[in-house]
């Protein structure tokens, strides 16, 4: 039987890096650029030989800016790996994608190259917060764009929001959650806005959150109010922060959660196969100098800059725990005896039992399944942690 694998490409050049991102970007030249799609092209032609026994479920692009790519780049980069890799004809192939990059031209360029979903980071629908987040567009370029990518047939859109902003009150966070259910997208990713270390954003903020940002209550009343009313609107809240009109759950981020195979290409890209976790260099000038020599003269273990991570069985059983909670149906009982090889309460019982007594876990009526209660979710960062094997 064929194994799956999920494909992540990264992208990484934007034309402003937002206050708030710590992802691994630059900005966007036009000479840079084209060397990088060339390096990429060739590190998929590569890689897909070590590869050849997987079937690719999912493609998810990303960055970074991928919808900085121009259209005939992009197709090429699909056919690159389409007759590299064996592919899945109903598989799911997303382009991440910001607002005031997209044109009808790469729109249906995209259409032509397979990729069948959209994920477009719109965080706010008030101009002011957008200019604060150091987003390139406004609200009305990503309507307009959004209008257009409609118009091109995609019919599987998700839209990135964001909470907590600095300034942002309630009613502001209301607004935007009124606006985008309006659009009837086929999924909402809703996340709060976390300080990450060496961003701008942590630097002008972290020592006095309380002056500029929201109270923690007038957070958890932001968190709340989006599962409300997304609930009302016929959206499932699949994971913590990510909801879906039934059937429009993201099946690659979901492969992350469940622990399957995913393979990382192009700068800084991560990748887990067989509890081997390795990461691509994130050196731009040793990526397209490594990709600029003979066949003859590569080592692809030097494209790694750090060892590969062969997963302990405890290191698997603890992210089996904390990314599988993280999912509305939770971990299945049956399921980590049959990976792991010992009864799930061999191990957590007394966790288990202490998180069910406090009313943050439930198990399912047959006792196969374990999840986060509403108030778990909550407070998800403290069971998580529990989970963690001493």
């Amino acid at each position: 039987m064929r194994k799956q694998l999920g494909l992540y490409i990264h992208f990484p050049f934007c034309i402003q890096k937002c206050q708030y991102c710590d992802f691994l970007s630059f900005p966007y030249k036009k000479s840079i650029v084209k060397s990088y799609l060339g390096s990429l092209y060739k590190e998929v032609q590569s890689a897909a030989l070590s590869y050849n026994e997987f079937d690719v479920s999912t493609i998810f692009i990303g960055g970074g800016t991928p919808s900085l790519i121009e259209p005939d780049d992009l197709q090429r980069l699909m056919e690159v790996v389409e007759t590299s890799f064996h592919l899945e004809r109903t598989g799911e192939i997303t382009l991440e994608a910001n607002p005031g990059t997209l044109t009808m031209t790469k729109l249906k360029a995209a259409q032509k190259s397979g990729i069948n979903r959209l994920s477009i980071g719109l965080q706010s629908c008030h101009n002011a917060e957008l200019k604060l987040l150091g987003r390139i567009h406004t609200y009305e370029q990503f309507l307009e764009q959004f209008e257009q990518a409609r118009l091109a047939g995609f019919d599987n859109i998700n839209i990135d929001i964001m909470s907590a902003l600095p300034g942002q009150t309630l009613l502001d966070y209301e607004k935007t959650l009124d606006c985008i259910l309006g659009l009837k997208a086929e999924h909402i990713s809703a996340y709060s806005l976390t300080l990450e270390e060496g961003t701008p954003y942590f630097d002008r903020y972290d020592t006095e959150k309380a002056k500029y940002l929201p109270t923690e209550s007038c957070e958890r009343r932001m968190y709340h109010l989006t599962n409300h009313k997304l609930s009302k609107k016929g959206y499932n809240r699949y994971e913590i922060s990510n909801y879906a009109k039934p059937g429009f759950e993201s099946k690659h981020n979901i492969g992350y959660w469940r622990r399957e195979n995913y393979l990382g290409l192009g700068l800084g890209a991560h990748s887990m196969v067989d509890n081997i976790r390795f990461t691509v260099t994130n050196k731009l000038d040793a990526y397209l100098k490594f990709w600029n020599q003979s066949n003859q003269e590569r080592d692809l273990a030097k494209l790694y800059y750090k060892d590969k991570d062969h997963l302990t069985l405890q290191a698997q059983i603890e992210e089996y725990m904390f990314l599988g909670l993280r999912l509305k149906e939770g971990i299945k009982r049956n399921e980590f005896c049959k990976n792991f090889g010992v009864p799930l309460d061999c191990i957590y019982q007394e966790m288990i039992s202490k998180h069910i007594q406090q009313g943050l876990l439930k198990e399912s009526k047959d006792r196969q399944r374990l999840f986060l209660t509403r108030r778990g979710i909550d407070v998800s960062n403290y069971v998580l942690a529990d989970f963690i094997l001493e």
